[in-house]
Parts: structure tokens; sequence; C-alpha cells
């Protein structure tokens, strides 16, 4: 099987994600990771944390060659502004769009087999003018993907959002009966594709507390989500629910779910991250390329320090490594 090559964004120049890649560059992989930023940032970040790295610019007709212990390999991508570390520079916004453009492209067009993201800022970007909700949305956007579906990991703990970047009060109505099928539909599929399972069972969350109870405490349980969920029952998939978020997250459900669909961002990340940060792995589902990335955000106060954990950024590379290998060799 040919060595998987990896595009591989920094996200936010002055945050911690540059940090962590020359940290992970100090092993050995067992993939081609192609690091898309400019690389006068990388040696400047290396010098602050006194670690050696050898840059060697990216060629794409050159063989695929596992990453080796104290290099890099970077497609060089300039930054509009100065960079210091920290310090968040509305100038340099669209480099970071720049640089997921350039790897979303080469995931498209088969130069890339998929694409690992550190963390970027959103908050900057919007600053700069250019409306962004998030990684989700923009790579759904540019992919021209009719839904995107976010899902974090941890292990096998796995879960999904039936709604991403919303308002809470702008959740109830966007969960109809037509987008909770489509991702309940996208979800299972790429737990089929993408991780192999070939019957996934998968527990959903009610929207209410406790899940309504009976419609005293909301109406979409009754209305919207269980007809939803007895509809694709009758097609054949496994699914559980709904059920109150509070006992759902239990070992009684998660011993035995391939994955549980959340309906809103706040409702299962915080269960999610509380069992598995620092090791949990962003997975954008419903994409025709493989996306993965880190479950924190630019820690711009550890920018520079050292002090930056590298565990779920080498766990988004690890996963995408192994989503590659799982659908290579689903391949006839």
């Amino acid at each position: 099987m040919a060595t998987p090559r990896l595009a591989v964004t920094c996200g936010e120049p002055s945050g911690i994600g540059i940090d962590l890649l020359i940290q992970i560059s100090q092993q050995a992989q067992v993939a081609q990771c192609v690091v898309i930023a400019d690389p006068n940032v990388i040696q400047a970040r290396a010098a602050m944390l006194g670690l050696s790295i050898v840059l060697k610019p990216y060629d794409a007709l050159t063989e695929r060659l596992p990453s080796q212990a104290g290099e890099m390999t970077v497609l060089a991508v300039p930054c509009e502004a100065p960079v210091t570390a920290g310090e968040l520079n509305v100038q340099n916004a669209a480099y970071v769009l720049k640089t997921l453009d350039i790897a979303t492209h080469g995931c498209v067009s088969g130069e890339f087999d998929a694409m690992v993201t550190a963390p970027l800022h959103k908050g900057i970007i919007n600053d700069a003018g250019v409306p962004f909700s998030g990684h989700t949305e923009y790579l759904a956007d540019l992919t021209q993907a009719v839904l995107p579906v976010m899902m974090l990991a941890a292990g096998d703990f796995r879960v999904a959002l039936a709604t991403t970047h919303l308002p809470l009060k702008d959740v109830s109505d966007a969960i109809t009966a037509e987008s909770l099928a489509q991702v309940i539909r996208i979800l299972q599929h790429d737990l089929q594709e993408k991780f192999a399972i070939a019957k996934p069972r998968i527990y959903i969350c009610g929207l209410n507390p406790h899940a309504g109870e009976g419609g005293h405490l909301g109406m979409e349980e009754i209305n919207t989500i269980t007809p939803t969920i007895e509809a694709l029952k009758a097609e054949g998939m496994d699914l559980v629910g709904p059920l109150p978020a509070d006992t759902l997250f239990t070992p009684k459900y998660l011993d035995n779910a391939d994955a549980v669909l959340a309906m809103f961002h706040d409702q299962g990340l915080p269960v999610l991250k509380y069992a598995g940060f620092g090791r949990a792995v962003n997975i954008t589902l419903g994409l025709p390329i493989i996306r993965t990335s880190v479950d924190h955000g630019t820690a711009l106060d550890l920018a520079g320090t050292g002090q930056a954990d590298a565990g779920s950024l080498n766990a988004a590379l690890h996963t995408a490594i192994e989503v590659v290998e799982l659908r290579k060799r689903g391949q006839p």
C-alpha cells in the first residue's frame, strides 16, 4: 500500500498549531505529512521552542516517503504580515483561509489522501470581514457537500452533532425531519465507509430535558425526533432513542453504542471532551474528502512557550492515516 500523503494546515499562525507540528516533527511518521505554512514562521517558532528542524520544500512529483524525525516537508505559503506568538493579526486571516483552500483542493484532486487541520481563530477571520463559522462549514462549501456532520471521537467513543455552530435559540428550528434524517444517514454511511463498522448502532439524544417528558418539556421529540427515528429504523438502521442526554452518556448505553448523536454542540461535546481531552479528534463527516482536526483551540497564551500538548493533533494525524488505509483496503 502506498505511503499516505497528508495535507496539514497550521491554522492561526500566532497560536499553538505551529508549536504542535514542530513537536510532532521530532518523531518519524508512517505518512508523508505536508505542512502548508510559512516556513519563516516555522523556523522562528522552532527557535523559540529550542527545537531544531530541517525544512524540506514540497514537490508533488517526488516519491511519497514517510516523514523522518527532525524534518518537515513544507508547502510554502507566506503570511501577509509579521507573526508574533500569542498576538492575533487580522492581516493574516486571508493566509489562514488560503492554506485551507490549498489543502482542500489537493484532497479533491487526489494529490493528498486526507487533510489534518490545526486550530484557527474564528473571531479574527470574522474581524477581517469574512463570514466564518468554522472549519466544518467552510470545507463543506469548498467541496460542495450537501450537509457536513461534525463528529468528535476519543477512541471508540464517538459523538456526532445534529446541529453545529448555532446559537441555542436557533437549534429547535434547525432540527427538522428532513435535516435530522439526512444527518443520521450521513453518520451511518461514514461509520460504515470510513470506520468499517458494518451495522452501526447509533444512540440518539432528545433535544429537551428528559427527552421532553412526554411533551411536558417540549414537543420536538414527539413531533420530529421520534417519528424520524422510527422511519429510519423501518429501513433497517440500528437506532436507539430519543433518550435523555443526562442518562444516555453512561456506560449502560455507551458500552453498546458505535456513536451517539447529540442535538446541539454543547449537549454532546462537553462529555466527549471531558472523557478524552488531549486525545480526542474532530472528524468531519459528509465530505467527499477525509478531514480530521484537534479537539481544542488556538491557546494563544501557550504559543511559543513549549507547554502546548500535541496529543490531540497526533491523534488527528493517526486517525486520518487509519481512515485512509481503511478506505484503500475497501477498494476493489
